[in-house]
C-alpha cells in the first residue's frame, strides 16, 4: 500500500509538472518582455534628457555669445555729463553708422538672393541632366507569334498558332462585283410620303409588323 500511495503521487506530480509548465513558461516570457520594454523606455527617457540638457546649454550658451557682442559692439552710453552739441554729434555719428550698416544689410540680402537664384537654376540643370540619359541603340527584330509562345510556355510545349487560319477568304471575282444601283428620284418619294395619304401609309407600314 505504501508504495502503491508514492507512486500515485510521483504520477500526480508529474501531471502537475507537464499541465503547469506551459503556463510558467508564458508567464516567463511575458515578464521577459516587461521587463525588455521598460528598459527601453528608460533609455528614450534618458535620451530625451540629455537632448532637453543639450537644447538649454545651447540657448545659454547663444544668449551669452549676443551678450558679449552687443556690449562690444554697442556699449552703454554716458550721456549724463555730455553737453546739448556733444549730444547731436553723437547722434549724427549713430545715424552715420546705421547708414553704413544698413548698406551692408542691403549688399548681403542682394548676395543671398543671387545664391539662391543660383542654387535654383542649378538644380534645374541637374534635374535636367538627369532625365538626359544614355539610351541603347536597340535594333528591329521580328519575332514571330510561335516564338514569342515559346519563349513563354518553353520548349517543352509545342504551339502552332496561324493567324491566317481563322480569316475568312474572300474571291477575287466576288470583290469584283458591283451591286445594282437603283436610280430613283427621291422627290418622287417626297411627293408620295407627304400629305393625309402619305401619312396613312406610314401608319399602315407601321401597323402591318406589330399584327
Amino acid at each position: 500500500r505504501g508504495i502503491s500511495s508514492l507512486a500515485s503521487s510521483l504520477i500526480c506530480l508529474c501531471c502537475c509538472h507537464i499541465f503547469l509548465s506551459p503556463a510558467s513558461d508564458t508567464v516567463r516570457s511575458h515578464q521577459q518582455d516587461a521587463r525588455a520594454h521598460a528598459r527601453e523606455e528608460a533609455k528614450d527617457l534618458s535620451f530625451k534628457e540629455a537632448d532637453v540638457e543639450e537644447l538649454e546649454q545651447e540657448v545659454v550658451v547663444k544668449e551669452e555669445e549676443k551678450h558679449n557682442y552687443l556690449s562690444e559692439r554697442a556699449p552703454a552710453l554716458n550721456i549724463s555729463s555730455l553737453s546739448l552739441a556733444q549730444l547731436q554729434d553723437l547722434c549724427r555719428e549713430l545715424h552715420s553708422k546705421i547708414d553704413v550698416v544698413d548698406e551692408e544689410r542691403y549688399d548681403i540680402e542682394a548676395k543671398v538672393m543671387l545664391n539662391t537664384r543660383e542654387i535654383k537654376d542649378l538644380n534645374i540643370k541637374v534635374l535636367d541632366l538627369r532625365g538626359k540619359f544614355k539610351r541603347p541603340s536597340l535594333r528591329r527584330v521580328r519575332v514571330s507569334a510561335d516564338a514569342i509562345l515559346r519563349s513563354l510556355l518553353g520548349s517543352k510545349h509545342k504551339v502552332s498558332m496561324d493567324l491566317r487560319a481563322n480569316l475568312k477568304s474572300v474571291k477575287k471575282e466576288d470583290t469584283e462585283k458591283k451591286r445594282p444601283v437603283e436610280d430613283s428620284d427621291w422627290r418622287k418619294n417626297v411627293e408620295a410620303m407627304s400629305g393625309m395619304e402619305g401619312r396613312k401609309k406610314m401608319f399602315d407600314a407601321a401597323k402591318g409588323p406589330t399584327q
